[in-house]
């Protein structure tokens, strides 16, 4: 072995995506220790809709969507919600996203999205040969509907799919009904992806890859990272509220918490937030054979063992700002909309998504410090790009030739 191997790598943030980078470090016996303050996978990864979406190249920096936003952020029932308290915070964001929202931008994105979420099952297959994913994984696909009301997005979306050379069947009413007769035909018509995953419980996948790792020699130190540090050429600091960890390079994987770091490291990276819900439906999760989204409504409802979980909007607002029950309505009343048949609800969740205004993640070395690397700000698809995140990252940091064009997702586009 070279002598130039990495010494150790402390990993900031125990989600999907440093578990993953975390698993990939030990494969390449690269001593790793992940820190977080809280158990787990118990961030978005917890409550996330568990889609495994390698064909969603599409964000929402669009132009058409631009034209929608004023609408929906004054509908009191739209899939968008803004919380007016925040606003003054969430300005550099949101000029940024005005800024990314054209057909050049929104290529730009939908391109170094398709590269790597290209890669993000097969980088998950090999995971899953290593875990036990009975019960736990269903391959049945996952269905899109809408109304005709916004068929120019539609058509704009299969378009761009088509252009990329991303798999999909455009299906009318009977044939959604066919493969999903309990849902209520309020919708024009749809998408299927046959070939997606879902998963029917992301925490319990999340905590086998995290037992992986533990049994392949990885630490976890149940912790509060207060700071991260360059100290030399091979040497990272992190310190705790307790102590002081010494690393040769260092990674800040967490997620929507990643800002106060970077912001200690001199890089103005505009991360902010995208708060979303959940709630279930105990015991009506075979209403549906797979997940199944309304896109008019950015809502959608996957079929898991605790329960139909329904899952969606956006709602900008920043990490203090409490649950908003209007937000929880209306994805209990989308849900209905769907299967007037569902009864009460449980479990009110909401978690956060980190994005960047031009919704592509941030994946490389920090802009001052090359031995800090940051994997971050995978909006809505941090769930499908764990995998292929840890690959990408753990091959930085071990210095190998990757044909991936990275370029994109380094955060010097902001600085």
């Amino acid at each position: 072995m070279s002598s130039d191997k990495v010494s150790s790598v402390g990993i900031v943030g125990c989600g999907i995506q440093g578990v993953c980078i975390g698993l990939q470090l030990l494969k390449k016996n690269i001593p790793t220790t992940i820190f977080d303050r809280e158990e787990p996978g118990s961030m978005a990864s917890y409550g996330n809709a568990g889609h495994f979406s390698p064909y969603a190249v599409l964000q929402l920096n669009r132009p058409d969507i631009l034209y929608d936003v004023p609408k929906m952020l004054f509908s009191s029932n739209g899939p968008l919600a803004l919380r007016w308290n925040y606003i003054p915070k969430m300005l550099p964001w949101i000029l940024g996203y005005l800024k990314n929202c054209n057909q050049k931008s929104m290529m730009h994105t939908a391109k170094n999205m398709h590269q790597i979420l290209n890669l993000s099952m097969e980088a998950y297959e090999e995971i899953f040969q290593e875990i036990d994913t009975t019960n736990l994984v269903d391959q049945k696909g996952i269905i899109y509907i809408w109304t005709n009301k916004n068929m120019k997005s539609r058509n704009l979306e299969i378009k761009v799919r088509d252009e990329l050379g991303v798999k999909q069947k455009i299906l009318t009413v009977k044939e959604i009904l066919d493969l999903e007769p309990n849902l209520k035909p309020v919708f024009d018509g749809g998408c299927y992806y046959d070939y997606a995953y879902h998963a029917r419980d992301p925490h319990k996948i999340l905590k086998k890859i995290f037992d992986l790792f533990i049994s392949k020699g990885g630490k976890f130190i149940k912790e509060d990272v207060n700071s991260i540090k360059q100290l030399q050429e091979n040497e990272t600091l992190i310190k705790t509220d307790t102590r002081e960890y010494k690393f040769e390079k260092s990674v800040i994987a967490c997620g929507a918490y990643s800002k106060k770091l970077t912001d200690q490291l001199g890089e103005n990276i505009p991360l902010d937030t995208e708060r979303g819900y959940h709630v279930h439906f105990k015991g009506m999760e075979n209403l549906i054979k797979r997940p199944v989204i309304f896109l008019d409504r950015g809502f959608g409802m996957t079929p898991m063992n605790q329960g139909l979980r329904a899952v969606g909007t956006v709602e900008l607002g920043g990490l203090k700002n409490p649950l908003s029950k209007k937000r929880i309505n209306y994805v209990v009343n989308c849900a209905k909309e769907l299967l007037p048949q569902l009864n009460d609800h449980q479990d009110e969740w909401l978690g956060f998504r980190p994005t960047l205004p031009d919704f592509l993640p941030v994946i490389g070395p920090s802009k001052n410090n090359k031995n800090i690397i940051y994997a971050f700000g995978h909006q809505h698809l941090g769930w499908t790009l764990g995998a292929i995140t840890g690959k990408i990252v753990s091959g930085i940091l071990s210095n190998e030739k990757t044909n991936l064009d990275l370029s994109a997702y380094s955060s010097s586009r902001f600085n």
